[in-house]
């Protein structure tokens, strides 16, 4: 995982790693003197040396005072490492998330695109966190176990038995008994413990569909409230919490299981260092401080050795945690070959800036056709309508258009991109200030300040100016007619070539639709208009009207011509056209 993640922000990371590594060396190196000062002392105390006894007093002192420090620094570095692995990490996948078409192609991942909220800000927390703490700790077991096994290996040569009248030394005694005592308790710990790592992934996946269903019951608050669905969504509710409670009762059945081991071993590794050496001191080979020694090499020898055992459900979350972030970082990278071997709709630049379909077939994934062989070709300044019964693929085309869809066949000539703006039939308004929603997707002071005024005013939308700065869910603020009417003055400020409308004026009034649509003979006179509309009277405002007709094996672009505009529409055109001209 971590080796596909760019560089960026790597240095930072290794360099905290590395003053933290050196830190723990330190530490160890204090950890060999207390463990040293414990044969002194408790040697003291068996001699009833009082000046020695208060020497070695004011010598704890010292080790203890830089042991402390030592360990605030270590603490304080961890502490950064996290937060630091953490930002690496999400700003990568946030730029691989947010490239180009990435997130409406996600929806078509499969399960490992689902909840992306959930993976970048939860998932990464979790992943940073445990490896800091997990990556810390090894490299401290790792140095306790080379600090402390020659030490132990040593003191073992004073460990020795008398059996028939002999005395007997076996090499490295205290060595082969930590590494026994922690190798049993590492298996164990791995059999009883191995369903952990499973059901925290299965963890991880309720809680994200959980949060994702309270969020959208919050956002679809309204709608609910109208059509007093708030017993059937508790239902929902309420079953996606089974779903949490369930995997968190296994898991506190497994966490249970696994207490008996980790605990047990816990507790016998308090008296399991004396009774090994035991014999050896009763027999007189060793003093009391020499036990004491040989005991706390020993504990720290085996506390080395079972580190595995004391993180083994830490490392099930860390497991869990950089597997269904692996797993999306995967997704990301294989969204070009998510339909891997199936035909797909060519898309180029025309060489003249105009917008063409040559024998365009469009699929749905199970296969289905929905557009067969569209063959048209749209102009500069045309405006040009589609119409067609709902379902027939009209929204589908034009994600074709925009790169959106890849499944089918035929190619798709388009002007360059960045001369194309899409309005889909319910405005994406961003996060933030009214003043950013209009100028979205530039930066908020990209336009004049005149600009922005005349762009709301001239959308009916005047009352707005005193909220230009003003940070609110505008998205729910507004109407959604308002926000329609704001989609289009963020068309007068950004001035496309190319606009794309797909039902973009459906909650307006006739009157409303009138002055947003009369923006193209005005300011926008030079922009090339695609629409996709049902209300009959759009047609007015377009040169020419495809209709989609069923064939036989789906449906077709064809040519009709555009109806008559009705009595009221063509009085209140000519109105228009009047005012137009006295306008000063």
């Amino acid at each position: 995982m971590f080796a596909r993640v760019r560089a960026e922000g790597g240095r930072r990371v290794v360099a905290i790693f590395a003053a933290s590594t050196v830190i723990t060396i330190a530490n160890m190196f204090g950890q060999v003197q207390l463990n040293d000062w414990n044969g002194r002392f408790f040697d003291a105390v068996g001699r009833k040396d009082l000046s020695g006894f208060l020497h070695d007093l004011w010598t704890f002192v010292v080790i203890v005072v830089i042991l402390l420090a030592l360990t605030v620094a270590n603490t304080f570095l961890q502490e950064r490492l996290k937060f630091r692995l953490r930002e690496w990490i999400t700003r990568h996948l946030l730029a691989e998330w947010l490239k180009p078409l990435r997130v409406y192609q996600l929806g078509f991942a499969g399960e490992y695109g689902h909840n992306p909220d959930q993976r970048i800000q939860e998932d990464t927390r979790l992943l940073g966190d445990y490896t800091a703490d997990l990556g810390c700790g090894i490299v401290y077991s790792l140095l306790q176990l080379i600090a402390f096994v020659g030490m132990l290996w040593t003191l073992s040569a004073q460990v020795t038995f008398q059996v028939a009248g002999y005395e007997i030394a076996i090499p490295g005694y205290m060595v082969w008994c930590a590494l026994a005592y922690a190798l049993t308790g590492s298996a164990l710990t791995w059999i009883v413990g191995r369903p952990l790592i499973a059901l925290n992934g299965q963890r991880y996946a309720r809680e994200a569909e959980f949060r994702f269903a309270l969020v959208r019951v919050n956002e679809s608050g309204e709608s609910i409230a109208l059509h007093g669905g708030e017993t059937d969504e508790r239902r929902h509710l309420e079953a996606a919490l089974a779903a949490v409670v369930d995997t968190m009762r296994r898991i506190s059945s497994s966490l249970a299981h696994l207490t008996w081991i980790t605990s047990g071993i816990g507790w016998l590794s308090l008296v399991v260092p004396i009774l090994v050496a035991a014999p050896a001191y009763f027999g007189g080979s060793l003093t009391l401080g020499g036990l004491i020694m040989v005991a706390g090499a020993f504990t720290q020898v085996q506390l080395a050795l079972r580190w595995f055992v004391d993180n083994f459900s830490r490392l099930a979350d860390w497991r869990a945690a950089i597997h269904r972030v692996a797993r999306f970082r995967e997704a990301l990278d294989n969204l070009p070959a998510i339909d891997a071997g199936a035909e797909e709709i060519k898309r180029a630049l025309h060489p003249e800036g105009h917008l063409a379909f040559e024998a365009v077939r469009i699929l749905l994934p199970d296969g289905h056709i929905v557009i067969d062989d569209a063959t048209v070709h749209i102009t500069p300044g045309e405006r040009v309508l589609i119409v067609g019964d709902t379902g027939r693929g009209k929204s589908t085309l034009f994600r074709a258009v925009a790169g959106l869809w890849p499944r089918g066949s035929g190619s798709i000539l388009t002007p360059p991109l960045e001369s194309m703006a899409f309005l889909p039939q319910r405005p994406y308004l961003p996060l933030g200030t009214l003043r950013n929603a209009l100028s979205y997707p530039s930066p908020v002071d990209a336009f004049p300040e005149a600009n922005v005024r005349q762009a709301l005013g001239r959308c009916d939308l005047g009352d707005l100016v005193p909220k230009l700065d003003t940070i609110e869910r505008w998205d729910k603020e507004l109407s959604l007619g308002e926000q329609e009417r704001l989609a289009f003055a963020r068309l007068l400020l950004h001035k496309p070539a190319w606009v794309f409308l797909d039902e973009a004026t459906a909650a307006l009034d006739e009157d409303s639709q009138h002055r947003v649509m009369a923006l193209f003979d005005d300011e926008l006179k030079q922009t090339t208009v695609l629409s996709i509309g049902h209300r009959p009277d759009l047609a007015v405002y377009h040169t020419r009207t495809l209709q989609l007709v069923h064939g036989r094996d789906g449906d077709r672009l064809k040519l009709k011509p555009p109806p008559a505009p009705p009595p009221s529409r063509r009085w209140l055109q000519r109105l228009d056209d009047w005012l137009m001209t006295i306008r000063p």
